[in-house]
């Protein structure tokens, strides 16, 4: 899969984009909304793919909102799609970021990396007075 492409991307709440505290909202994962921010920057199509419904779901949706991240869809593959038992609850997505992967979740850190061919831009520590004689 070439990650240049403009991709749709389905992204888990909790436990992913923030620390799972539900029907809490959890504080943000380290990186997870700059991480987000970039990819919405570059035109990849954010869907939030999440076992919340009803009034937890429109708090998810409001604080990903206040923080800048726009989905393109809520737990749907299209804004425009419509619920029906006849069709799959599975959604299409090219990517899902989800804390339940096969061999837990890598961080955002390296979920940038790997979609941008980028090293994330991690502030370095400053240097004490007393690390100066180290």
């Amino acid at each position: 899969m070439n990650f240049s492409e403009t991709l749709i991307i389905a992204v888990d709440f909790d436990g992913t984009i923030v620390d799972d505290a539900y029907p809490k909202i959890g504080k943000p994962k380290l990186f997870a909304l700059e991480t987000l921010k970039k990819l919405q920057e570059k035109g990849h199509r954010l869907i939030l793919w999440t076992y919340r419904s009803g009034k937890r779901l429109e708090e998810a949706v409001q604080f990903c909102s206040e923080q800048g991240i726009l989905f393109y869809a809520v737990n749907k593959s299209f804004p425009e799609e419509q619920f029906s038992l006849e069709n799959s609850r599975k959604i299409h997505a090219d990517l899902f970021i989800d804390d339940r992967n096969i061999g837990g979740f890598p961080g955002w850190g390296k979920v940038y990396q790997i979609l941008t061919n980028e090293e994330p831009n991690i502030p370095k520590k400053k240097k004490g007075f007393f690390n100066f004689f180290k």
